[in-house]
């Protein structure tokens, strides 16, 4: 940190971090990967009263690079609660339609299901474009006029790199290609970095992200086997971003008009439905389920709660989070954004993904943006408003679709769901749960009862 940076901080106070590696040089024990690190007596410890972060012995970037989750959530977090606004685990996209009105949405969903190649789509319905403001971190307060704005307070991109590639998300890839740091990925014999799901040119040898050499592809899912880990990371400049949103550095922020809200649902959970006013909207970010991923704790593939897709996240007690999102709708003058949840990765009996994601995901923001337009275009259910039988724009699209199965609600599963859900407030959050949350839930449980 040089002289400009206290220069431009001036007398003002600021979050003070520290990181240590905990290996001081020259090193006694050897490095952990290659990585120097100390994993038995790592501690990131945040310290609200005096703006403090301090971090030792983590090599892991989510608690390294603590201007990010430490400082921009947890402790983000709890400055926006004293002060009045939000800081959430959210994506920042501008989406134009053919007439050209646009619309900005931000979307909470947990790691590795699909935020960045949400926030960086190419969509496949023709005269749509879509703009990134960020594709992690939103801070979000209301203007004078009532309206929620949003910044993205980050400079770059820190994506999950298995998984990306060309035909998944391209934007990512050109973003990549100079001025980026790669964490535990494989090194190519041509000076390149691969990892799972990229093509392998012929002819060239790869070392893995453990050190060795000439590792060819295999099916193992032994991370140690793979060619890089499974939460490798690419660390990048949003300004190289091909599609970066021209009012993504605006200090004003842009106009939210939706939230969305969203995780990795197997089973029972349909594309997409709307919540019928904002305490049922905050009820469904606090019921958010999801798969569990590489960057969460657990290895199996586990139903997770993740509420807001903040649960490694938050700075202070959820339930007063939850009190604290609630009222919002007791501002004066407010213009509450619509919310809404998706689920790209519902599954038919025999396994199979029931709808093609990635850049058809357009077609649900399609439908969301019409939403907010005020059309007519949707039916209420036991959950929430989904769309009518025939409003998602499905022309051109290459794969035949189970629109039945994909929006049918097993009364079955969602019993399952309720009790679960509930089972979770009653453990995690007890008497700190706002009523109004708890009256959502009740809701939710007599109205399936009713399916």
């Amino acid at each position: 940190m040089g002289r400009p940076v206290l220069d431009t901080l001036g007398n003002n106070d600021f979050v003070r971090c520290l990181h240590s590696i905990g290996q001081p040089l020259p090193m006694k024990k050897p490095a952990v990967n290659n990585w120097p690190c100390d994993p038995d007596r790592t501690i990131i410890a945040h310290i609200p009263e005096n703006n403090e972060i301090c971090s030792f012995g983590s090599g892991y970037g989510g608690n390294s690079l603590l201007g990010k989750k430490c400082f921009a959530l947890r402790l983000g977090g709890i400055i926006a609660r004293d002060e009045g606004w939000l800081a959430e685990h959210m994506l920042i996209l501008g989406i134009t339609n053919p007439k050209g009105e646009k619309k900005y949405i931000a979307a909470a969903f947990p790691s590795a299901c699909g935020k960045t190649n949400l926030a960086m789509m190419n969509p496949t319905l023709p005269g749509y474009k879509v703009e990134c403001v960020g594709d992690d971190i939103a801070w979000m307060r209301f203007d004078s006029e009532g309206r929620l704005r949003a910044i993205n307070p980050e400079a770059g991109f820190f994506g999950v790199a298995p998984g990306t590639s060309d035909s998944t998300n391209p934007n990512a890839m050109a973003t990549i290609q100079e001025n980026t740091i790669f964490t535990n990925v494989a090194e190519t014999s041509d000076g390149g970095f691969y990892w799972e799901g990229m093509d392998l040119p012929k002819g060239v040898r790869v070392i893995n992200w453990r050190n060795k050499e000439d590792w060819v592809p295999n099916s193992s899912k032994d991370k140690n086997e793979m060619a890089a880990h499974p939460n490798s990371r690419f660390c990048t400049p949003a300004s190289q971003c091909p599609i970066i949103d021209p009012a993504w550095e605006s200090s004003e922020g842009v106009p939210i008009e939706a939230i969305m809200f969203g995780g990795r649902r197997p089973k029972g959970v349909p594309l997409v439905y709307e919540s019928f006013n904002w305490q049922h909207g905050v009820f469904l970010g606090a019921a958010m389920r999801s798969e569990s991923t590489s960057a969460a704790e657990h290895e199996g593939k586990v139903i997770m709660h993740d509420p807001f897709a903040m649960r490694p996240f938050f700075g202070y007690n959820f339930g007063h989070y939850l009190s604290h999102w609630l009222s919002m709708e007791r501002r004066p003058n407010v213009k509450l954004p619509k919310v809404f949840h998706v689920n790209w990765f519902r599954k038919s009996s025999e396994g199979k993904f029931l709808w093609p994601g990635f850049g058809e995901n357009a077609r649900v923001l399609d439908w969301i943006f019409r939403r907010i337009n005020k059309e007519d275009c949707a039916t209420e259910s036991p959950i929430g408003f989904i769309p009518k039988p025939g409003a998602l724009n499905l022309d051109g699209l290459k794969e035949k679709v189970d629109m039945e199965e994909l929006f049918s609600l097993p009364k079955d599963f969602w019993s399952k769901e309720v009790d679960a859900v509930k089972k979770y407030f009653d453990e995690q959050v007890n008497d700190d749960l706002p009523e109004e949350v708890a009256s959502e839930l009740d809701g939710l449980k007599k109205r399936v009862s009713h399916m």
